[in-house]
């Protein structure tokens, strides 16, 4: 078995010829890293081989890509890949497809060698190691068939990176402390949902009822003190020996969208759970209470209101939502009692800021900003603030045939200029965004001119003054639009969160944490909503971020990541934990 100290120790040659399966056909690439030894870790020779293949000139890069062999093509019928391409094409079942499944990759091949250039390439072992199967890797085909030439090529030089990450571990033996099975458990968590075709787990359903149970069952696993509260928040308390100590608090929720990925919110959950049961398996104490919290809402599916588990932590639940109303006519307070939760006991949840250390929340970044970077992990400096609005607009149903364009009041045609001002205005200010996410001519025919239309209204930015201006800005267009138009126009209120900025002294920790495992620290601006923001009510708050693969997408069941990032993720809080240092704060 080859050991990193053996790579470290030989010959220049012999390290080359040591790595000689790790990129296709492709020595140079080990030539150029073996002058950076000794590395101080795998992860560390793992990011020097990502940094010369990044460096490397377009055409060596695409060299490279061409080395590859197709999937399931000519050579691996007639017995000619490399040892490695052969056992990672097999862990798939690529050598059993079927006379249909074999003509779909043969087709998809041809039409992507004819759109791109060059060849198919997909980490056919997965995100797990385990190995994806032949109809994940023909939907991924289908899919990146539809990419920018520029996006595909990024995209292929970003899935070799990941085959050469998994033909190291192969070489090491390596064997991932803690990443497997987080993976492993946020799948478990994805087979509980309100829907028989995705993933869906909204606020006292049975699925989220299930959720919060296996969780608690993991928390008292892995040595920790165990609570359901009246709002359902899932905490589990490891309990430090010193006396009088304070708390440290991390988390996430475990609640989802609808059609939702399966590490949004979750991951924030089982990662700090499978290293305090490192901890607990060791008989390590913490010098302070660590305590990690599953809030139990946060997106807001069931009733339109977000961070109900955070904020009943914080003391800011707002009890008048339990009279809000689901779309089958289900009050909260009703589903809370049905779940077998006292509603009047929410308001003791509240906790005591002078018990609190902090909170660090552990996230998938929702993004593509790690992804585009090459980075496992990266440390939020600030989460957005955001403003949601309702837009109904009302104008005059008409026969479409029969009043002219100039006698219109067309709601629709109203919306669409709306959704134009949001894109211009949006485009104008730094870390601003917004989005028109839904909407809907209600009752609409395609011969009637829109008598009516709906539409949301989300706008959010690292800076409150920044996102203020655009919304000032934004109304007032609405405005302007619609009396041009004669369109009747009416505005609620959603939502209006401040952003949060994270706390400099948490960051540098989680800094120091970062480096501990070989990754450069890097900052970046959390554009989603986390429950960082409500615990930042009473306390300093600070979020790791996990690359998001996919081209960085989330809320969608497309949402990946890998658990050699998991298991990196849950080993730099580990260190941070072991390290944590409380700051003195005015």
């Amino acid at each position: 078995m080859t050991t990193l100290s053996d790579l470290n120790t030989s010959s220049p040659t012999r390290f080359v010829e040591q790595l000689h399966g790790i990129y296709e056909h492709s020595p140079w690439i080990a030539q150029r890293a073996a002058a950076a030894r000794p590395f101080a870790s795998l992860t560390a020779l793992k990011r020097e081989l990502q940094r010369v293949l990044g460096l490397a000139s377009p055409e060596e890069q695409l060299g490279l890509i061409r080395a590859h062999p197709e999937l399931a093509g000519k050579a691996a019928i007639a017995g000619q890949l490399t040892a490695e391409s052969t056992r990672e094409q097999a862990k798939s079942g690529l050598h059993l497809c079927s006379a249909e499944e074999f003509a779909t990759l043969q087709r998809l091949n041809a039409d992507y060698n004819a759109r791109f250039g060059f060849p198919f390439i997909l980490a056919v072992k997965g995100p797990t190691g385990e190995g994806l199967t032949r109809q994940d890797i023909i939907a991924t085909f289908a899919r990146r068939l539809k990419n920018r030439r520029p996006d595909e090529l990024a995209e292929s030089l970003r899935q070799i990176k990941r085959i050469a990450e998994l033909r190291l571990n192969d070489l090491l033996d390596v064997r991932l402390a803690f990443g497997p099975s987080i993976m492993q458990q946020c799948e478990t968590l994805a087979g509980w949902s309100d829907s028989s075709y995705n993933l869906t787990c909204a606020y006292m359903t049975p699925a989220h009822q299930k959720t919060a149970e296996q969780l608690a069952a993991w928390m008292r696993g892995a040595g920790m003190e165990v609570a359901i509260d009246a709002v359902g928040n899932v905490t589990g308390r490891y309990v430090s020996g010193v006396p009088g100590a304070k708390t440290l608090m991390t988390g996430s929720h475990y609640d989802t969208v609808r059609n939702g990925g399966k590490y949004d919110g979750r991951l924030g959950i089982v990662l700090p759970i499978a290293v305090v049961r490192h901890l607990h398996e060791r008989g390590e104490k913490l010098p302070f209470h660590f305590e990690i919290v599953g809030f139990a809402e946060e997106e807001g599916v069931r009733f339109k209101s977000t961070f109900l588990g955070s904020t009943a932590v914080t003391g800011k639940f707002d009890l008048r939502l339990l009279e809000q109303l689901d779309t089958d006519g289900v009050s909260m307070r009703d589903a809370l009692a049905k779940a077998g939760h006292d509603a009047t006991a929410i308001a003791a949840i509240a906790r005591d800021p002078g018990e609190l250390l902090g909170y660090v929340e552990v996230h998938i970044e929702q993004g593509p900003v790690l992804l585009e970077r090459d980075l496992p992990l990266g440390v939020v400096t600030a989460i957005a603030g955001s403003s949601r609005y309702l837009v109904k607009l009302g104008g005059m149903a008409s026969h479409a045939g029969t009043t002219p364009m100039t006698m219109r009041r067309d709601a629709a045609s109203a919306a669409a200029e709306i959704i134009l001002l949001v894109e211009q205005r949006c485009s104008q200010g730094e870390s601003l965004v917004g989005t028109v996410g839904q909407l809907a001519v209600p009752n609409g025919s395609v011969n009637v001119i829109a008598g009516a239309c709906q539409l949301s209204l989300d706008i959010r930015a690292a800076s409150d003054s920044v996102r203020q201006q655009a919304v000032d800005d934004i109304l007032d267009g609405i405005a302007a639009i619609c009396a041009r138009r004669q369109i009747d126009v009416e505005l609620e209120l959603l939502l209006s969160a401040s952003a949060a900025p994270c706390a400099p002294w948490l960051m540098a920790q989680l800094d120091a944490a970062v480096a501990s495992v070989d990754i450069a620290p890097y900052a970046l601006l959390s554009g989603a909503g986390h429950d960082a923001m409500a615990m930042a009510a009473i306390t300093d708050v600070a979020m790791l971020f996990t690359r998001c693969g996919n081209g960085g997408i989330s809320h969608n069941p497309l949402e990946t990541m890998t658990a050699d990032d998991a298991d990196i993720a849950a080993q730099a809080l580990l260190h941070f934990l072991r390290n944590f240092q409380e700051v003195e704060r005015n």
